[in-house]
């Protein structure tokens, strides 16, 4: 059993020796070591508890607290969206690893968390896309822009966003199927057809490196050319501007961290291509593949939760956003434990009324053929 037959991203045919390719070099796989257990499923776990916490903060921020909704706070609210979904698929990833490959969670939930490890691939870079050609806009050309940078539009941009990245994640929904292996272990991968597997793999290899990398990246490196062409050819532009500079820090910030963490993951995608085409037949470079795919994928899934620490600590308006709202909550649980106390307060005193009046009544029983007037004021007990 090798890593490359039962990664995420792994094609069904490689799992059969004999099916690999004509290559003159008969490669051995990179066999299970014990951070493939357990390093990478800690790493997992760590992503899950920050990134899942993190975005779920930046969805409270953006929804609950009040004030003006922006173009871009609508992109980065459906970029932790993304994050917040393929995120609870990942406990189920950590699993997988920790089993030694071993997916116990049927064919559909094998689908089903492929199938949206994919849509956030394709749904990230396309809003940190949006995000970018936003910014152009807002900074080179402000006035043309202002008619078209409009919440209506934005939303319906993140609608078509949406759509293409689930219908490029069509063909891992239909692909992506469990496997039963030797020993009782059972492989979630790709199950592409044995007669074109290489083909198959390749092309959606190349799709995700074109479209889920290349394409977009070069849009959002034109639109930042663009914008730091236009602010060292206007004279004292950044003096005017430091609420806007504070959003475009950001996004940079962001798309910095998208390109840190997604290049490795798409570098070797690339190189297991030509692989798996015998453009490169050296078991040099399939062992450096086996043995970097977990640490590319950690990087990569490590993007959502990194996203959340950027709002926070590149973004001061998300920082005083969080600030109000979490004054806003405190104060609304103090409103609501001193009408807590007021009412306890308020029962305590009736209940020692009435107290009192039993202690009065008792009274007056006992001494009631004596006579005995009581004033009728309360008994302190």
């Amino acid at each position: 059993m090798t890593m490359t037959t039962i990664l995420p991203n792994t094609s069904f045919s490689t799992l059969e020796v004999e099916n690999l390719s004509s290559a003159t070099e008969v490669c051995h796989g990179v066999p299970l070591s014990r951070y493939h257990t357990t390093l990478i499923p800690a790493i997992y776990s760590i992503i899950f508890i920050f990134g899942f916490i993190g975005n779920c903060l930046v969805v409270s921020v953006l929804c609950l607290r009040i004030g003006r909704k922006t173009v871009a706070n609508t992109y980065i609210l459906s970029l932790a969206i993304s994050d917040i979904f393929f995120l609870l698929s990942l406990p189920m990833w950590a699993v997988y690893y920790s089993f030694s490959y071993n997916w116990i969670f049927g064919t559909v939930m094998c689908k089903v968390c492929g199938t949206v490890l994919c849509i956030n691939l394709y749904a990230s870079i396309f809003f940190i896309t949006c995000m970018s050609v936003d910014r152009y806009r807002a900074i080179v050309h402000p006035f043309q822009s202002q008619s078209s940078r409009r919440l209506c539009r934005a939303r319906t941009v993140t609608c078509i966003v949406w759509v293409l990245a689930s219908l490029s994640s069509l063909p891992t929904m239909y692909f992506r199927n469990t496997y039963e292996l030797k020993h009782g272990v059972t492989a979630c991968v790709m199950d592409f057809p044995q007669t074109h597997y290489s083909e198959w793999f390749a092309g959606m290899a190349l799709m995700k490196n074109t479209l889920g990398f290349l394409v977009p990246f070069t849009v959002i490196a034109s639109c930042y050319l663009g914008i730091g062409k236009h602010l060292l050819g206007t004279p004292g532009l950044e003096q005017t501007s430091d609420k806007r500079d504070k959003v475009l820090r950001m996004v940079v910030a962001v798309v910095l961290a998208f390109f840190i963490c997604w290049v490795p993951f798409h570098v070797i995608t690339f190189l297991d291509v030509l692989t798996r085409l015998n453009v490169i037949t050296s078991c040099r470079v399939q062992v450096l593949i086996d043995t970097a795919v977990p640490f590319t994928l950690c990087m990569a899934f490590s993007n959502s939760a990194i996203n959340p620490f950027l709002y926070c600590f590149v973004g001061n308006h998300f920082r005083k956003q969080l600030s109000h709202l979490y004054e806003r909550r405190s104060s609304n649980l103090s409103q609501k434990r001193s009408s807590i106390s007021t009412r306890l307060s308020s029962f305590s005193r009736k209940l020692s009324d009435l107290k009192d009046m039993g202690a009065l009544e008792t009274f007056v029983h006992k001494r009631g053929s004596e006579q005995i007037s009581v004033q009728q004021t309360p008994i302190v007990v």
